[in-house]
């Protein structure tokens, strides 16, 4: 016994191919709930039930992977779940899986038609089967009211809280809006694959589990439908893809944010980038000195601070900031060939590196070395504009040490806006016509190892308004006030 890890010592090994079984018996008092397990919790819900049992370590082709316990990330292996739950008759309880005795349990459960024949005695039992999960959670109130939303060829979705008067009414209206969560996700990132999915007023913020969320029950409507839209898509990357996320915690978290705020965006459309939050995350991390790589174990960052803005925020822009190199079509068409190649695969960052290089057909290994194994910083800017007979004359210029393609736009008097792209000479080639919701003109390579590039364009500088480089704010560029130039009209320019 070392800690959280328990060590079985076999009389023989289980040879590739072959299987054994393991009976284990345990016993536990439940705590007063610690962060997202234990009983009487700040929200008024019994049980919230949690890392409860023993979990076998995941093993791979890197062996065992027995991380001791510090209530941060996950990494397990699948398998069918049959939980029977013995409680006072009072309890309604939530869990993942498919409750298997519904017929006698009601409380809110789909019956499939049949007739209730209602379980008698002080104590019933509940039965659960999760198939193709890696964990198994449940929660337990006898104050919980119950509803369900059926997804369109899609899962059936359980409600539970607590009813409080104050936020009845946005519990009321989230089902709809998971609904139509659970359709964009299965449309754009993969079909979700199992029959169920529970909300689940748990206390204590939000946590992902298969088939099931807990989450606190006093919120807004708006808070409570972000909250539920984060949880569940993490069925996608935690529950389904399931890499090893101590070692690549931005491999759910982050993906799970950019699935998140794409959804987000569809239910609550707003002007401006839905990404623009990663930015500042991500801008206030690598201005202190706290920045440390993405490639760290999840356990092993200096701060919480560093390690939560780079598992989500740098993890989120990883994925996004993929649209100015390959086309923001191009991402979403990698994300589902990701997704396809890798359900229930425990994917490591090259599977999705190569999900996008063959999306794109693009070289792409520089961009996951420098952005995952390294702090380094990016700023491309405008170093001059100059006009020479009837044409204009950019120089474009690298000031911080990441490499990137450039997006450029050049709006004219006459109000029209010109775009073009330069690709960087590390990816052999460069984002192709309809990989983007606007057109544009792709010029000639720029060398990596060169610090400036110029551009000729046909235009007298006097017909120039404005220039300015990644005009949709899609890069992590650090110094914005070396992007753009307003044109005077006649010999020169000024920064805005």
């Amino acid at each position: 016994h070392l800690g959280t890890v328990l060590r079985v010592r076999l009389e023989k090994p289980i040879l590739p191919g072959r299987t054994s079984t393991f009976e284990l018996e345990f016993e536990g008092q439940v705590p007063v709930q610690i962060r997202r397990s234990g009983r009487d919790n700040a929200d008024g819900i019994a049980y919230s039930m949690t890392q409860w049992y023993p979990k076998v370590a995941a093993y791979d082709d890197r062996g065992w992977h027995a991380d001791p316990y510090v209530a941060r990330e996950f990494y397990g292996e699948w398998g069918d779940y049959d939980v029977r739950i013995t409680l006072d008759s009072s309890f309604t309880v939530a869990a993942t899986g498919v409750l298997q005795n519904a017929v006698t349990i009601g409380r809110g459960y789909d019956t499939g038609g049949k007739a209730l024949k209602e379980q008698s005695g002080e104590r019933w039992t509940w039965h659960f089967l999760a198939e193709d999960v890696h964990d198994f959670a449940w929660a337990a109130d006898p104050d919980y009211v119950h509803t369900t939303a059926q997804v369109p060829d899609g899962p059936l979705l359980h409600f539970f809280h607590q009813p409080d008067g104050a936020t009845d009414e946005a519990w009321a209206q989230l089902p709809a809006y998971m609904v139509r969560s659970f359709q964009y996700m299965s449309a754009h990132f993969g079909r979700y694959p199992w029959p169920q999915f529970s909300f689940v007023q748990g206390g204590d913020g939000g946590m992902e589990y298969p088939m099931l969320t807990l989450i606190t029950g006093g919120r807004r409507l708006g808070s409570l439908v972000g909250v539920s839209v984060h949880e569940s898509v993490h069925s996608w990357y935690y529950g389904v893809l399931a890499s090893n996320e101590g070692q690549y915690p931005w491999m759910d978290e982050g993906m799970t944010e950019y699935a998140s705020s794409k959804v987000m965006q569809q239910l609550f459309p707003r002007e401006g980038d839905p990404h623009a939050g990663a930015f500042r995350s991500y801008e206030a991390l690598a201005r202190s000195d706290r920045h440390e790589p993405m490639s760290l174990h999840a356990d092993h960052f200096s701060t919480n601070f560093a390690y939560g803005v780079t598992a989500y925020s740098k993890g989120e822009l990883m994925v996004h900031q993929l649209a100015p190199v390959i086309g923001e079509r191009t991402v979403m068409d990698g994300l589902r060939r990701y997704w396809n190649a890798c359900a229930f695969e425990h994917p490591r960052p090259v599977d999705l590196e190569r999900s996008m290089e063959k999306a794109s057909g693009l070289e792409l290994d520089w961009y996951y070395d420098e952005w995952m194994n390294t702090v380094r910083e990016l700023d491309y800017g405008i170093a001059a504009v100059m006009g020479r007979e009837g044409a204009t004359r950019i120089v474009l210029r690298r000031e911080g040490e990441m490499l990137m393609p450039v997006d450029l736009a050049v709006e004219l008097r006459s109000g029209e806006v010109q775009r073009w792209h330069v690709p960087l000479s590390l990816t052999l080639g460069a984002k192709a016509p309809g990989s983007e919701e606007f057109d544009f003109t792709v010029l000639p390579a720029w060398q990596w190892t060169d610090p400036e590039y110029a551009i000729q364009l046909p235009f007298a500088l006097g017909d120039i308004v404005r220039v300015e480089v990644d005009p949709d704010a899609r890069t992590a560029d650090l110094d914005r006030s070396n992007n753009a130039v307003v044109l005077d009209g006649a010999s020169g320019f000024a920064r805005p």
